[in-house]
């Protein structure tokens, strides 16, 4: 098991993944270069972040990682409400998912509080 897959963050953060990328299956393939792919970005960011800046030495350089994980989220946010309002995701779809990203985006939120807190 790779470090980062000890992180409850990174955990609810992968779910999220898995649950973008089956969510997106169903959107309208002209938009496979547009929402699709940067709804999958933004998702898959978040994940990635953390397990590399779990990799990298110092509390400091794990906390920038994290931070732009952060960003991540409120990105997938926006995309997943443009998603909504465009009618591409049902709305019983879209509180699951949001509730899901916000989930991990509280344990994201702890790990870089505590990560700062680290000399």
């Amino acid at each position: 098991m790779e470090p980062y897959e000890r992180l409850r963050a990174w955990k609810a953060s992968h779910d999220v993944v898995l649950r973008t990328y089956k969510l997106t299956e169903s959107w309208p393939n002209h938009e496979t270069y547009g929402l699709i792919a940067q709804a999958r970005r933004a998702a898959f960011s978040v994940a990635s972040n953390i397990a590399e800046g779990s990799a990298k030495r110092g509390s400091r350089e794990f906390c920038r990682f994290l931070d732009i994980a952060i960003g991540s989220t409120a990105e997938l946010s926006y995309i997943l409400r443009v998603a909504l309002d465009l009618g591409f995701l049902p709305r019983h779809d879209w509180e699951e998912i949001e509730t899901s990203r916000n989930e991990a985006g509280k344990q994201l939120w702890r790990l870089y509080e505590a990560s700062k807190r680290k000399p």
